[in-house]
């Protein structure tokens, strides 16, 4: 089934028209039916836009009609506090899907566990400051702790931090990624691992579904509308095989990831919030941001979005 749909994808790419003006591409009304997942759903991480600031990030997104962006917490380093850089994202007129990363409940970079929750204390006024959606976290690294001991420590992380994540009006969203390549980070690496600390920790949280790190899974696209509910973002990019690291991804459409299916199957079951395109490729970092952001806006339009009666949509 995977190969089928990224057979199909990739043959809708090859025949694509000039992209043109991304801002021209608006949800148009044909007999009674619109374009769904609504373009307005389509949001920009500014990992993909890595070498930018966050002023020129912000500045070019709104420019060329997107209306939604995932920040980056090392952005905001380059200015002297934050209440300048909040300041500048609320001028953008941006919704703010997604804030990454905390995490590192295991330990990771010298840090203890209750440096991680306070930090990650910190990352929710920021992100609620902001107006983010969603706080992705990331669990650490295994380590020396037996698998157990690493969930329960993640457990208490999310139970830690549930209440002022309610009451800042922020969801935990929970990143789980691929074994592979990035044990080294999270211990996190299923979607069946992760439904499992969610329920543990009192349904505190959500996932981030990273198509990068999950498309592997099995029956995936048979799952989605059982894991729906459970998804607080959607992060897309396409690889071109199985990944060798985390910056070996490329634009949708350039790969294999079945993304056709896997959108369709997120809209189909009532998702509603935001996919954003995260890129993390030191290939494409070098690349002419401008053009590329504009080719995946047009590739999502083509290979994601599906025609729907105009009562059923959501925007």
């Amino acid at each position: 089934m995977i190969e089928h749909f990224a057979a199909s994808a990739q043959r809708q790419v090859s025949q694509t028209f000039s992209v043109g003006d991304p801002r021209s591409s608006v949800d148009s009304v044909q007999n009674d039916s619109v374009k769904s997942p609504s373009l307005s759903r389509f949001a920009v991480n500014q990992m993909t836009t890595y070498r930018w600031s966050m002023q020129r990030d912000l500045e070019f997104y709104r420019e060329e009609g997107f209306e939604a962006a995932g920040l980056w917490r090392p952005k905001f380093a380059g200015f002297d506090d934050d209440e300048r850089a909040i300041e500048l994202v609320r001028s953008s007129g941006l919704t703010i899907s997604s804030l990454s990363f905390a995490g590192g409940f295991t330990g990771l970079n010298g840090s203890s566990f209750f440096d991680a929750v306070d930090d990650a204390r910190h990352a929710l006024q920021m992100a609620s400051a902001v107006g983010a959606e969603c706080l992705m976290l990331v669990s650490g690294p295994r380590r020396g702790h037996i698998r157990s001991h690493a969930r329960r420590l993640l457990v208490d992380a999310v139970k830690a931090l549930a209440d002022d994540a309610a009451e800042l009006g922020v969801t935990l969203a929970l990143l789980p990624m691929s074994p592979d390549i990035s044990s080294g980070c999270s211990f996190l690496s299923s979607l069946d691992e992760t439904l499992d600390v969610i329920d543990r920790s009192g349904r505190g949280a959500r996932i981030a579904f990273d198509v990068f790190h999950l498309w592997r899974e099995p029956r995936l696209v048979d799952r989605i509308p059982e894991l729906a509910p459970y998804v607080a973002v959607v992060q897309l990019s396409d690889c071109r095989g199985v990944p060798r690291s985390r910056y070996d991804r490329c634009r949708p459409g350039d790969g294999c990831v079945p993304l056709t299916a896997i959108v369709h199957a997120f809209d189909e079951a009532g998702y509603g919030g935001y996919y954003e395109l995260t890129v993390w490729s030191r290939e494409l970092w070098k690349s002419d941001y401008a053009e590329m952001l504009r080719e995946c806006r047009a590739r999502f339009d083509i290979l994601c979005r599906r025609q729907v009666p105009l009562q059923s949509v959501r925007r």
